[in-house]
């Protein structure tokens, strides 16, 4: 069994990178008009090849402005552009933008890129967020978390999410993950299929929000990943 679970690693590992390289960059340059509906049917593509479902739980709010997101691994954006159509606009790290495959993607699906290590980086970050709302009316998806965790609890959330939706005054409507990890773990090199499953919390308007929204928010994500695997045996 740990042999099969190594194998479909390896499957699923492969199974991103060849639909990325040889049909997603090629459609997205050929037909730049319809990115958000090539994204998302190659990747509903990609999830079925590596035996993945997906399950909903509350309403994407189409108003949002910004999804905010807990992190395990690749397949938690491959599953999310595969559940939706909204035509995302996610935050990258930069180092991402610099690979020969992904970078192209990303470039190409006119991602946002973070430069971590600079300090100007919130600043460029809040007129990409900016530009997403009012010249591309497109919502960007983050993980606030700002790296992977193997482990339960949720980091600590970065400061930049805050700053960003305060300035602008943004909804927020945070999403909980799980699942995703048992069909790609990363860390441990495994692989099974199964189902990811998205739970959309309220959508927080800043504007009107309290002052401490911003921890009420990891607060209410993480009771709804512990929630989940108390009563559903499902981890993030």
């Amino acid at each position: 069994m740990k042999i099969f679970a190594k194998i479909r690693f390896y499957w699923g590992a492969f199974a991103i990178s060849f639909n990325t390289a040889v049909l997603m960059i090629p459609a997205l340059m050929m037909f730049g008009k319809h990115k958000s509906t090539l994204v998302h049917h190659i990747n509903r593509l990609t999830l079925y090849m590596m035996g993945g479902k997906l399950s909903q739980e509350g309403i994407m709010d189409s108003d949002a402005d910004i999804y905010v997101m807990n992190h395990q691994g690749v397949v938690d954006i491959v599953a999310m552009e595969a559940l939706q159509n909204h035509h995302l606009r996610w935050v990258a790290k930069k180092e991402l933008f610099d690979t020969p495959w992904f970078g192209n993607l990303l470039r190409h699906a006119e991602m946002i890129s973070l430069d971590r290590g600079n300090k100007a980086g919130l600043i460029k970050l809040i007129k990409d967020v900016r530009e997403s709302k009012e010249v591309r009316h497109r919502p960007v998806a983050i993980f606030p978390e700002g790296t992977r965790t193997k482990k339960q609890p949720l980091l600590s959330f970065k400061k930049g999410t805050k700053i960003i939706a305060e300035r602008l005054e943004l909804k927020v409507q945070p999403i909980v993950i799980t699942g995703s990890k048992w069909i790609l773990n990363e860390h441990e090199r495994t692989g099974h299929s199964g189902t990811v499953y998205y739970k959309f919390l309220p959508t927080i308007d800043v504007k009107n929000a309290e002052d401490n929204w911003y921890e009420m928010l990891h607060t209410q994500m993480q009771k709804a990943i512990d929630d989940e695997y108390t009563n559903n045996h499902r981890s993030r």
